[in-house]
């Protein structure tokens, strides 16, 4: 895997754009996935998505629970 930086907010969270970019794919795949009730686990918050930079990484190594 490749290292990507991401923004990555003080309490672990990270918006839809980041969680993208960090798992290499569009921001409306993650979209997607949700609508799907696919991909890592997600939250919203004030109106957002966010993900847990914890279940980013369990999710790219495929440990996702």
């Amino acid at each position: 895997m490749v290292d990507v930086k991401v923004l990555v907010l003080p309490d672990g969270r990270v918006a839809r754009s980041e969680a993208a970019k960090f798992l290499g794919y569009r921001p409306k795949t993650l979209a997607e996935w949700h609508r799907l009730g696919k991909g890592p686990r997600s939250r919203m918050v004030g109106g957002r998505r966010f993900y847990q930079i914890d279940d980013l990484r369990a999710f790219a190594s495929g440990n996702a629970g």
